[in-house]
């Protein structure tokens, strides 16, 4: 890595529309009453039709075995076809299926051969740095994220913040939304510091890039992105997350929901007001290419994508990369500005 740090503004293409809920296929446990009551909740929030609602039992444990797993995956190709582009999982647990997280291996295929060695590249993505707003259509790809939080309040939390942030940013008079990449003291962990962009206002979406070199915000206003590189992160508590604000933080085992292993998981940062995150369920080392690029993640979110989108396009190698949150939050929405002044 180079001892001096360059920041310059990347380019992504330009993307038009983002997905719908029309778009999107919501999959519930009938065997936990966490994924029947967050399932139940998301339906009537973002107004799913019942024949995009697949019941499933699944076990209730971190990991499903390979052979649970394509019973699973056959279901929802069996159900679904190609009627939708995206899925939401209604629950917390399994996280993963061997080594892979469950969001990696239902959009890409299981990749049994990673898991002998996880520090391997893995199979890359071709909706990295995608213009399209058609995953399944255009690359075969159904996106998915975990609507996982602690706990069915922070989980309903979590939802309405989705809702509500749809439009929300980058309104002409409206104060300016804070995006803060930090350099932690922990090196390897702040390896995304190369990527990140030059600091100052970006009038065009409201924003306001800040480069922090600290091991933790504090009291921190009007946060729409906090990207960090900790095993443990702080004070995040005391952050105050707007609706729609994306968090995460690179470190091995995020992603790894249930299990005693001394790092944050990105549950802490649902509950803590964050409205989507990503982790890896297993080792993953630093690669920069397991974890969001910190420009491609925000400049996709401020074209109008969702969140879903948004962290997906950002991550090139996503195979143990579990994506949690709302998925259809959408804050630079222009089309939900629009309609709200027409009814006017």
């Amino acid at each position: 890595m180079p001892s001096i740090v360059v920041q310059r503004w990347f380019s992504v293409p330009r993307v038009n529309g983002h997905l719908e809920p029309r778009d999107l296929g919501l999959v519930v446990n009938t065997d936990d009453p966490y994924s029947v009551q967050v399932g139940e909740y998301y339906a009537k929030a973002r107004g799913l039709h019942e024949s995009q609602i697949l019941r499933i039992k699944l076990p209730i444990k971190s990991a499903l075995t390979r052979e649970e797993f394509t019973e699973l995956s056959e279901q929802i190709n069996s159900f679904y076809g190609d009627r939708v582009q995206a899925l939401a999982l209604a629950w917390r647990l399994p996280y993963a299926v061997d080594c892979n997280a469950i969001t990696g291996a239902l959009t890409m295929g299981f990749d049994a051969k990673l898991c002998a060695k996880t520090c391997a590249p893995s199979k890359p993505s071709r909706y990295f740095g995608s213009a399209s707003t058609r995953p399944f259509k255009d690359y075969g790809m159904r996106l998915s994220m975990l609507l996982a939080a602690p706990n069915f309040n922070s989980a309903k939390a979590m939802i309405d913040r989705g809702v509500k942030s749809d439009g929300t940013m980058g309104l002409r008079g409206a104060p300016p939304a804070n995006v803060h990449m930090v350099s932690t003291s922990d090196s390897v962990r702040s390896v995304r510091q190369y990527l990140f962009p030059p600091p100052g206002p970006v009038p065009q979406f409201g924003l306001n890039i800040h480069l922090d070199k600290t091991d933790a915000l504090k009291n921190s206003p009007r946060v729409l992105m906090y990207i960090t590189g900790r095993a443990q992160v702080d004070y995040i508590d005391t952050v105050d997350f707007l609706p729609g604000a994306l968090a995460d933080h690179l470190t091995s085992f995020g992603g790894m929901l249930d299990k005693p292993h001394g790092q944050m998981t990105v549950l802490s940062w649902i509950d803590a007001g964050a409205t989507a995150s990503y982790g890896t369920t297993s080792e993953p080392c630093a690669h920069l290419q397991k974890f969001p690029h910190p420009q491609a993640l925000l400049l996709f979110y401020a074209q109008g994508g969702t969140a879903l989108e948004s962290y997906w396009k950002s991550v090139a190698w996503p195979q143990q990369g579990l994506f949690v949150g709302e998925p259809l939050a959408a804050p630079f929405d222009r089309s939900a500005v629009e309609q709200t002044s027409a009814s006017r």
